[in-house]
């Protein structure tokens, strides 16, 4: 009887040291190979509406955002020099925010999407599995999430996984 107390705490030190061997940043999707959910969204400040199905036939980012986002100011002037390369098309997903404030947002910093639709509520980003802002989609020419990035992108996050996947899908 005094040493469950004892094994208890064992156990508990097993689950620590596993789980400070984990990788956060490497939470697996369950959309990864599968088609990228259907939405049909405003684009921000444009009467235009876009759905992911016009994209078919193209290989393309899309970048969860928003104005409030501390992060998304952290990978915006990776994603303004990436965008220069036009690679791929890269649409923002402007996650639960205002669109004064993200139109303000992508004047001051500088706007490297090709377009950015509004999920106000959120519920795209809930499709899409998003954990929280920013986060970022590689979808393939047939619809489909190939890869998922969770956080701000990093130049070694770009150069190591996705810049070789883009090439490998164009080719």
């Amino acid at each position: 009887m005094k040493r469950l107390p004892l094994i208890i705490f064992a156990i508990l030190v097993v689950f620590l040291v596993i789980g400070l061997t984990l990788k956060p940043k490497e939470i697996p999707s369950p959309f990864i190979g599968k088609p990228a959910p259907a939405f049909e969204l405003s684009i921000l400040s444009q009467t235009e509406r876009f759905e992911p199905k016009s994209m078919l036939g193209r290989v393309w980012l899309l970048n969860v955002w928003a104005s409030w986002c501390t992060s998304c100011r952290e990978e915006h002037p990776l994603l303004i020099e990436f965008s220069k390369q036009k690679l791929v098309p890269i649409i923002g997903l402007n996650y639960k925010d205002k669109d004064p404030e993200a139109i303000k947002w992508l004047n001051d910093l500088g706007n490297p999407y090709d377009f950015s639709v509004v999920d106000a509520k959120g519920k795209v980003g809930i499709d899409y599995g998003v954990y929280g802002v920013p986060e970022t989609f590689v979808i393939d020419k047939s619809g489909k999430i190939v890869h998922k990035h969770i956080g701000p992108l990093t130049p070694e996050a770009l150069n190591k996984d996705i810049l070789p996947l883009l090439k490998k899908l164009n080719s």
